[in-house]
């Protein structure tokens, strides 16, 4: 038995490993998602709401285009529906509200508190739903991320105490709306659907997503004669084509979409919950090197630090999680 087990063993952690490299690839990858929609906004003139539109369904028709190509369509069951379209809610009300919340805070701000809060909410809802207290090192990745996202935002330049009253007061809501959503995503993505792997979880639940938010747009465009309600510019779907607005619609939709959610969504085979949340605090780390090198930002030593921290936050976490229980022991399959 010894002789049997020990193999097996090692191919688990092996397969956990490598499952911890795609969400952490996954996080640096996403991390470049917020700046390119930003831009993307402001050289196309678009609303949050048109943006969080154009990437869901960019990602997901590509990945549709993909296993098209492929002869890799899916045949969904009622399971498998059910699950593209929870998959699709959830995605489209995490990118409309991060990407509202960038608009009334500042690129940093809704970044460190939706992925501040994320694993916060999951582990809660991992200790409640399994009716168990949380691992130490899942406490200590947290802690380290909070302590480490509170550094990154005091020195980001924009201080919640610059924005403007009620923008401010949404605007924290709308991230920690986007922080429930991911926390969301990364619970039903434990749980297994037979005849549903994660390219075309994200294919056709992205494109759904897509389509949901296209049809929110059209409707507050209506409404509100394309200028949003409180003026923030929420409606509309109006795309002027150009060679940088083509370029950032192309790279957002494909890089920190398709295959940055594909990997996210493949790793949690083998990382919980939690820790994927925890590992995602990469996301700030990579926007706020980003923000360095691409718009000159400043970065002190503070910044430094608190960079550090969610970086060992990441360690801590995929290690704790490259050794958690399978799903189907776990009780989730």
């Amino acid at each position: 038995m010894s002789s049997l087990s020990s193999p097996d063993a090692a191919l688990r952690a092996s397969g956990s490993r490598t499952d911890l490299y795609y969400v952490l690839s996954a996080g640096l990858l996403w991390g470049t998602g917020g700046l390119a929609g930003s831009l993307l906004g402001q050289v196309a003139a678009l609303s949050p709401l048109a943006v969080a539109t154009y990437r869901l369904a960019g990602g997901g028709l590509t990945v549709l285009a993909v296993l098209a190509v492929t002869g890799r369509l899916p045949r969904l069951r009622r399971a498998g529906w059910l699950r593209v379209l929870s998959v699709g809610v959830l995605t489209a009300t995490y990118q409309v509200c991060y990407f509202a919340a960038v608009a009334m805070t500042s690129l940093a701000v809704a970044t460190v508190i939706a992925i501040g809060a994320a694993p916060v909410l999951v582990l809660t809802a991992e200790a409640v739903g399994e009716r168990r207290r949380p691992g130490s090192a899942s406490l200590v990745a947290i802690g380290l991320a909070l302590l480490g996202l509170a550094l990154l935002l005091g020195t980001s330049g924009h201080p919640l105490t610059r924005a403007g009253g009620g923008s401010l007061a949404l605007g924290v809501l709308l991230a920690l709306g986007a922080a429930a959503g991911f926390g969301a995503l990364a619970l039903i993505g434990r749980r297994p659907v037979p005849g549903l792997d994660g390219p075309a979880t994200i294919g056709v639940g992205f494109t759904a997503g897509g389509v949901l938010l296209a049809v929110a747009a059209l409707v507050v465009g209506a409404l509100t004669g394309g200028h949003g309600f409180g003026g923030h510019g929420f409606g509309g779907l109006e795309f002027a084509p150009t060679a940088a607005s083509v370029g950032l619609l192309v790279y957002l939709g494909w890089v920190p979409t398709a295959l940055a959610y594909g990997l996210f969504f493949v790793g949690l085979r083998g990382v919980s919950a939690s820790s994927a949340a925890v590992v995602a605090v990469l996301e700030p780390v990579t926007a706020t090197v980003l923000g360095v090198l691409v718009l000159g930002q400043r970065l002190g030593l503070g910044g430094m630090v608190g960079a550090g921290l969610l970086c060992a936050a990441a360690v801590v976490a995929g290690v704790g999680g490259s050794t958690s229980r399978p799903v189907t022991e776990a009780g989730l399959s």
